[in-house]
């Protein structure tokens, strides 16, 4: 049985079909990347998954459990959906009032994920795993853009979700910075996360994903091994949008 079973998602904004009939399955351990131009629904794919958007129709499955089927849920059984996906956005979206640490345990505590001292040497474990233990005390404003999105990381981690989702993770930083968070991610990868990962990375989508899903106008309009899509892609938008790309693939 697939960890996530995603199964004809579609949604519109006004008379704007955005994504239609989107499916897919993911295992658990599996790195999934999601490319393509801006536009293709690649963001709003993550947001029905993390229930920020509602699709109009589809199943989202996780576990054999139907968590959602196009019907509206009350706000109790949403928050519980959400605790399946963790999401790490392109802006880091830190509390700028709270130093890492507390950013970190924040969301465990109000939630009642174990007694404090449990969250908090959790949250500690975490914050090494991402290499910022020397930055435990400091606040988002003295932190670099690398190192706010490691935080970020580390906070959507500290709830234990079972598919980690990640929102262009390195569109908000310098060049420079990029390198740093893409080797958290790869990382997590050898640490067994399962993780959707929408990016504009060519090389690190090829290096680190077992699946890459390339999405246009809406809908999934090539999927495959890195391989397979990188090297004898079949569908003529997918050879295009390579053409166009000035990475050096």
């Amino acid at each position: 049985m697939s960890l996530l079973e995603v199964r004809n998602i579609s949604k519109s904004f006004g008379k704007v079909d955005v994504l239609k009939d989107v499916s897919f399955t993911l295992e658990k351990g599996e790195v999934l990347s999601v490319i393509g131009s801006s536009g293709g629904g690649k963001t709003t794919l993550l947001r029905c998954l993390n229930f920020l958007e509602f699709a109009e129709k589809g199943q989202i499955i996780v576990n054999g459990e139907v968590l959602y089927d196009g019907v509206a849920v009350n706000d109790k059984k949403l928050r519980e959906n959400r605790l399946h996906f963790g999401l790490v956005f392109q802006n880091f979206n830190l509390f700028p009032q709270y130093n890492v640490l507390k950013n970190i345990t924040l969301a465990p505590k109000l939630l009642k994920k174990g007694t404090d001292e449990e969250i908090e040497a959790d949250a500690r474990r975490l914050i090494e795993r991402v290499g910022l233990s020397d930055k435990i005390e400091n606040y988002p404003c003295e932190l670099s853009g690398g190192q706010q999105q490691r935080v970020a990381i580390a906070r959507a981690l500290a709830l234990n979700p079972d598919i980690l989702c990640f929102d262009e993770p390195t569109s908000a930083l310098d060049p420079e910075l990029t390198g740093e968070v893409l080797k958290v991610i790869k990382g997590l990868k050898n640490g067994d996360s399962t993780m959707i990962v929408v990016t504009h990375e060519m090389g690190f989508a090829k290096e680190v994903s077992d699946k890459i899903i390339f999405m246009a106008d809406g809908i999934i309009e090539e999927m495959g091994t890195p391989d397979e899509i990188f090297n004898h892609p079949k569908s003529e938008k997918t050879k295009a949008f390579f053409s166009k790309s000035l990475e050096n693939l």
